[in-house]
């Protein structure tokens, strides 16, 4: 069963009642969560996201978030907005119709929340709440009533959920702590994300949060990123964690340290003679593992790659040397390294600027974050292409770093943005004011992360595939078709010789019926009258063909591979594969009763 990710953000920031303060940061928090969820290299969630929802529309759309799911789902619910306790201490989620004094009516109760989530059928349930407990009133308003305390965890830890495997509910504080936005919680303060959201955003982002460097970010890997993030901004601010989880929960990719590549490991017979005392063995083994290495199937030259690694550190210098020389070849060697676009026009579309991936394969796939938003980077079969953003007009100084599985690089970009001609149309000019207001973030100013290389080309999150798009070869070419038809060919002629040689078999046994019957005459005459040479001979010729053919299709597949689809070379490989499994044994047999006929007629 395939797995899907689904998220549901909902952020509050603007109240009809007086008596629950504008928050600052949800907006904030929403976009930025949104962005890291939705990214298919890092959390790959179909994300939703409801924002200055009422309290009604929030509790269809948390119903409906957990209904109608599957064992093999993921689920993250994220709340921000305030939290309110009632007179009875139960907690509530603020809608923006909420009104205090009718919290049941006009607010959505945790216990809903829990119930939703204990009745969802998904595997997993991870709720965040970046709820501002404490901070919910303002000060001086009799509206809303802030003493007392109340435990967040306690509103969902409860019970057990009815079904599924798992949930877990991370609290951006608890008790009566405040819930930071920024270093506080000034009313005229500017919009910045919460101290929470921004450290679970920064840790998916940039990969921190993957504490073990296994390149996956887990639940509890972002629980105690977050944690130590939030206690060194504000002491007094202590997010919990509670959880019932089988196994790990991974919630995002990581990048850190690296691309990684799942390895298939050297075969048995490669690490026996990689163990051999002979020392001629051994070179041959580390001959064979830098072949390996050059392959364009990525997990197998990452196996050859780390095996050769071990043979650097561990054997006599000649083969260290041998295996060094050969990684050496598949580090990052991006040409060129330096792009110049020089003076442009602000607003005007720059020319795009190809840059090479050089050597193997296994060289060329790499992970390329462009550092700065106005980077556009577009993978091409032998690299990428990058070209800048002139929105913005100034001197732009930028980096692409790059990723791949042995060492990383970086492409640095410049260019000057020059205002557009007086005589065309004006564009406005970016707002720049002397507060610490930032602009609000364009959609194009998003960086985007992509992967290049020989078998992975970035897939655009979510979009459907489009039927009439022929499928591409490795390198991302158009596919040759030479082999699968040459062993198509290779497999109808196995079959041909198949079917001559039970041909030949049957003619011969009527002939030798025949001449029982008759009691006169040689088996030989009898033979040709039954046309039994015939066959036998286009079984022979058959046979030989296909083997031939066989052989030149395994021939091209192997040194034109990239020019093939994944599918192509599979289907290659069974029917030659199957090919020659009928012919071999049929040229066998064709052969013996042909040597017994010649032996045989001189005395039939």
């Amino acid at each position: 069963m395939t797995e899907s990710r689904h998220a549901l953000i909902i952020a509050n920031d603007r109240y009809a009642d007086q008596g629950l303060k504008k928050l600052k940061a949800p907006a904030q928090d929403a976009a930025a969560l949104e962005r890291v969820l939705h990214d298919p290299q890092i959390g790959d969630f179909e994300v939703e996201v409801v924002h200055n929802a009422s309290a009604d529309l929030m509790r269809r759309r948390i119903q409906g978030f957990f209904s109608d799911r599957r064992r093999a789902d993921t689920l993250l619910l994220h709340f921000s907005c305030h939290g309110l306790k009632s007179e009875s201490g139960e907690l509530y989620f603020a809608a923006s119709d909420t009104e205090p004094q009718l919290l049941a009516a006009t607010a959505v109760a945790s216990q809903f929340v829990r119930g939703c989530m204990s009745g969802t059928r998904a595997g997993r349930s991870v709720l965040f709440l970046d709820c501002c407990y404490g901070g919910a009133f303002s000060r001086g308003s009799a509206s809303v009533r802030a003493s007392g305390e109340i435990n967040v965890l306690e509103s969902f830890a409860k019970d057990e959920p009815a079904s599924g495997r798992g949930w877990a509910v991370i609290t951006a504080s608890d008790s009566m702590e405040y819930s930071f936005e920024g270093n506080e919680l000034a009313e005229n303060s500017a919009p910045r994300p919460s101290v929470f959201t921004h450290a679970v955003v920064e840790g998916l982002e940039t990969g921190e949060a993957d504490l073990d460097a296994d390149g996956n970010v887990s639940l509890d890997d972002l629980y105690e990123y977050v944690y130590r993030h939030v206690r060194e901004q504000n002491p007094h601010q202590t997010p919990k964690k509670a959880a019932e989880l089988q196994g790990e929960l991974h919630l995002a990719h990581s990048r850190r340290g690296g691309i990684k590549i799942v390895a298939i490991p050297s075969p048995p017979s490669l690490r026996a003679a990689m163990n051999s005392d002979e020392f001629l063995t051994r070179r041959g083994a580390v001959t064979e593992l830098c072949t390996r290495l050059q392959r364009p199937e990525l997990p197998v030259a990452e196996g050859a790659r780390q095996h050769l690694a071990e043979v650097a550190q561990n054997e006599v210098q000649p083969l260290a040397d041998q295996a060094a020389a050969a990684l050496s070849e598949i580090r990052l060697a991006p040409s060129p390294d330096h792009l110049d676009f020089g003076r442009v026009p602000r607003g005007s579309h720059t020319p795009k600027r190809s840059v090479t991936m050089h050597g193997p394969p296994l060289a060329r796939h790499c992970v390329v974050q462009p550092k700065q938003p106005w980077l556009r980077v577009d993978p091409t079969r032998g690299g990428m292409e990058v070209h800048v953003d002139t929105a913005t007009p100034g001197h732009l100084s930028g980096d692409i770093a790059l990723k791949g599985v042995a060492d990383e690089s970086v492409i640095h970009v410049e260019a000057e943005v020059t205002p557009a001609d007086e005589d065309g149309p004006t564009k406005p000019e970016p707002h720049v004011s002397n507060d610490s207001t930032p602009p609000k973030p364009r959609t194009a100013d998003k960086r985007r992360t992509v992967v290049i290389g020989p078998s992975h080309i970035p897939s655009k999150p979510k979009e459907p595939p489009k039927t009439t798009e022929e499928p591409k070869g490795t390198d991302g070419t158009t596919p040759s078709r030479r082999a699968p038809a040459f062993a198509g060919a290779a497999l109808a002629l196995a079959v041909t010789a198949l079917a001559m040689l039970v041909m030949t078999i049957q003619r011969g046994v009527a002939a030798v019926v025949a001449r029982a019957d008759a009691g006169v005459g040689q088996v030989e005459d009898t033979i040709h009258e039954q046309g039994a040479l015939t066959p036998l001979i286009v079984c022979l010729i058959t046979g030989a063909v296909t083997l031939v053919v066989g052989a030149f299709a395994r021939h091209d597949l192997g040194t034109r591979r990239e020019s093939y689809t994944t599918q192509a070379a599979s289907a290659t490989h069974t029917m030659t594969s199957v090919a020659k499994g009928l012919a071999i044994p049929a040229l066998i047999l064709a052969v013996l009763v042909g040597i017994a006929y010649l032996v045989g007629s001189g005395h039939w």
